[in-house]
């Protein structure tokens, strides 16, 4: 049982080598004429192909889905082809990859679109004190306040329903093995979730299964274009990022949609910790609740290190295991893990800053110890 870490498992007929996942991070490599992945990013995503699997970075589904600069997209030709080249090479790798499909909501700047318009969201309640990055001349992105939210129309929101399905078809064509449906950390549909801020009285605000029914309607589209087996839909419950308020009812809110999420076939779901605490407190009854509710694969984020993954796995809370940060600075994570050796420590100065520096330069442990023998 030791070694379940390290096994193979089966993610809706996708063979995975071991069960240790990387967990989508946003890198803000994106080119800035057309905001498409590079051949810097294939290099990246590449280097860490040991995973089980890769979930790529938030990516927009359309350009009002945008919140900070240099985010690569998926609904332009010249986007499918620069992500494509990722998938190329992950898999020349050997490697798997999903792309987590993002759209922002109120999390944003008008500056981040061609027409200059606003960000969008369940209501007009916007941000006090969230900064998003953008390019306002110079090289680097600076940090500036969120602009107020403009309340989406009922017809909108149906049009976003369909932005995400023609994005998962378009992650398709770019060769990417499957997508997820980002509903976590504050972002549209966590913002639809919200009885703080979604107050609306059409058919997507109001009681609990009205408030996910955007995002349910966007899984069942999702799945249609591209198939349930290669959909994952990724949570934050209590998570507070984005100046959210813990639900307050997560054990029903949470098991409500991972019932549905059951019922429509969705190949797992993607849990996420944003504090680390609550998912390794053996008190806690969200997760075991969220285990009973829903039968699929269940992947863990939040907190982990070798020890806890391993007795994740080892109590059957969870399938698949989803590290974050540490995977920046250690592009062979996976075999780190496997013998025990130490971790090194991520740059958190170069992690959104643009350029090679801290993405593409963290050596292998076997490539450090070539250096040290010179």
């Amino acid at each position: 049982m030791s070694r379940k870490l390290f096994s193979r498992y089966s993610l809706g007929g996708l063979a995975l080598p071991n069960r240790v996942v990387m967990a989508p991070m946003n890198r803000n490599r994106a080119t800035d004429s057309q905001l498409a992945a590079s051949a810097m990013t294939a290099t990246y995503y590449a280097q860490r192909a040991s995973a089980g699997l890769i979930i790529a970075e938030g990516t927009p589904v359309s350009p009002q889905a945008r919140g900070c600069a240099r985010t690569p997209g998926i609904y332009s030709a010249a986007q499918i082809a620069g992500w494509r080249q990722v998938t190329t090479t992950v898999h020349r790798q050997g490697g798997r990859i999903y792309l987590q499909l993002w759209h922002v909501g109120r999390v944003g700047h008008c500056s981040l679109r061609a027409d200059a318009s606003p960000p969008v969201g369940p209501s007009t309640i916007g941000l006090q004190n969230d900064r998003v990055p953008v390019l306002v001349g110079g090289k680097d992105p600076v940090l500036l306040p969120c602009d107020p939210p403009r309340a989406l129309r009922t017809e909108e929101v149906r049009e976003i329903v369909l932005d995400f399905a023609g994005a998962a078809r378009n992650a398709m064509a770019a060769g990417f093995d499957g997508v997820e449906i980002h509903a976590a950390n504050g972002y549209l549909f966590d913002q639809f979730r919200c009885p703080y801020l979604n107050d609306r009285a059409d058919a997507y605000g109001g009681a609990t299964h009205k408030r996910w029914r955007f995002l349910l309607e966007t899984a069942a589209a999702v799945a249609e274009a591209v198939g349930s087996e290669r959909v994952g839909v990724r949570i934050s419950p209590l998570g507070t990022a984005h100046e959210m308020q813990p639900d307050p009812a997560p054990l029903f809110t949470y098991g409500y949609l991972a019932c549905q999420l059951d019922q429509l076939g969705i190949s797992y779901l993607h849990v996420y910790d944003q504090s680390g605490n609550w998912m390794h407190d053996p008190q806690s009854d969200l997760l075991q609740h969220l285990r009973a509710c829903y039968s699929g694969t269940m992947i863990l984020c939040g907190g982990f290190d070798r020890a806890r993954a391993q007795a994740a796995l080892r109590n059957d809370n969870g399938d698949l295991i989803a590290f974050g940060k540490h995977f920046i600075a250690n592009p062979d994570l996976v075999e780190r893990l496997r013998v025990g050796a130490p971790l090194a420590p991520w740059n958190s100065s170069t992690i959104y800053k643009g350029g090679a520096r801290g993405y593409i330069d963290y050596p292998t442990q076997q490539e450090e110890a070539a250096l040290s023998e010179r």
